[in-house]
């Protein structure tokens, strides 16, 4: 995707750098607007996200393939975010592309 020009912003607390970019502890201390959110996480563990992301005002969620929470995904819903999930950005991308 960063190579297609899209900017990624990682977020993970336990690293300061990854890939070149600045990582961040938590959406909320990114300093910047977001546009998508791709969670990389159990499901279990997308519900923070999801609050995170309403909070920062994200336009979308991305769930990747295996990842799914309809609690949390209507939660993103229903606070006007597009929702994605399970399902592959990069694959998706690849198919558009075609």
């Amino acid at each position: 995707m960063k190579e297609q020009g899209y900017r990624i912003v990682p977020v993970n607390p336990g690293h300061k750098e990854i890939f070149g970019e600045t990582c961040y502890e938590s959406l909320l201390d990114i300093p910047f607007p977001i546009d998508v959110v791709d969670v990389f996480r159990r499901p279990e563990d997308v519900p923070p996200v999801v609050d995170e992301a309403i909070m920062k005002k994200a336009k979308a969620i991305w769930l990747q393939s295996g990842i799914t929470n309809e609690e949390a995904e209507q939660k993103a819903r229903d606070a006007g975010l597009l929702v994605v999930s399970d399902r592959c950005m990069m694959v998706e991308h690849r198919a558009l592309r075609r």
